[in-house]
């Protein structure tokens, strides 16, 4: 079953086409790898899939609970129908504790209203205790529990990528979209991120979409990769298809120069 359908999808600003004409599916359940060499389009596609740009032209379908077109819809409304994502640059709240990040991240899944909020009515303490509890067990499963007092900004940045990764969780999305996730980590790091990123799709039962610069990251964690280039999508296969396909090969290394 596919959880996002993507038709023609194209992006412009001004004369420069960042997204060209793209039609992808993405399977429940799979994790797909985004590569391409830098101004490919990548981040601008995340981009478009989750409200912080409109398409110029095509459409974006989500099948999760029910399906939704994304045009017109903000970013607020998609993180309700289940998408979340994180960022290139680590976006945490730093100079809030790590809980409080973490409780952020379950604003959007509270079901009270602002005079319950203003009143302390039993629906709001009902819903704060029921987010302080799964927090503290996210917190946990991540094994982050024991820093949960600590200023976002005093863990290390291997820590603060998990944080990060756990406050989107908190929204309880069906997909996810990390950007870049093991930008400026060490090998052991980037190892222990890959067995994360393995435990949270079948834990918390997601498809994942991941921006990656880091090739075997990359090779050894996706079912399927999408090669952009000058916003196009030039190729699409499983991992090992990528490594042999010659469009991949020039969008990388350029076109094979003739001897003289």
């Amino acid at each position: 079953m596919w959880v996002l359908s993507v038709n023609s999808l194209s992006k412009n600003f001004g004369g420069i086409k960042a997204i060209r004409n793209i039609n992808v599916n993405i399977e429940k359940g799979n994790i797909i790898g985004l590569i391409g060499p830098n101004g490919a389009g990548k981040t601008t596609f995340f981009n478009l899939l989750t409200g912080i740009y409109s398409p110029t032209s095509g459409e974006i379908t989500y099948n999760l609970d029910s399906k939704i077109r994304t045009k017109d819809l903000k970013p607020h409304k998609i993180v309700h129908y289940g998408i979340a994502r994180t960022f290139q640059n680590i976006r945490l709240f730093k100079d809030m504790t790590v809980l409080d990040n973490i409780l952020i991240g379950f604003h959007n899944r509270f079901k009270y209203g602002i005079g319950s909020a203003f009143l302390r009515l039993p629906s709001y303490y009902k819903a704060e205790a029921n987010a302080y509890e799964n927090a503290l067990e996210l917190l946990e499963k991540f094994n982050l529990l024991d820093k949960k007092d600590e200023l976002a900004k005093n863990l290390p940045y291997g820590d603060q990528r998990k944080l990060e990764i756990a406050r989107a969780l908190a929204a309880k999305p069906k997909l996810l979209l990390l950007d870049e996730p093991a930008a400026g980590m060490n090998p052991i790091e980037t190892k222990e991120l890959r067995e994360l990123i393995n435990w949270i799709r079948e834990a918390f039962d997601l498809t994942i979409i991941l921006i990656e610069h880091d090739m075997s990251l990359v090779m050894n964690i996706c079912d399927e990769v999408l090669v952009f280039d000058y916003g196009n999508l030039v190729a699409q296969g499983t991992p090992e298809e990528i490594q042999n396909d010659e469009r991949v090969i020039k969008a990388y290394l350029g076109e094979e120069v003739e001897e003289c």
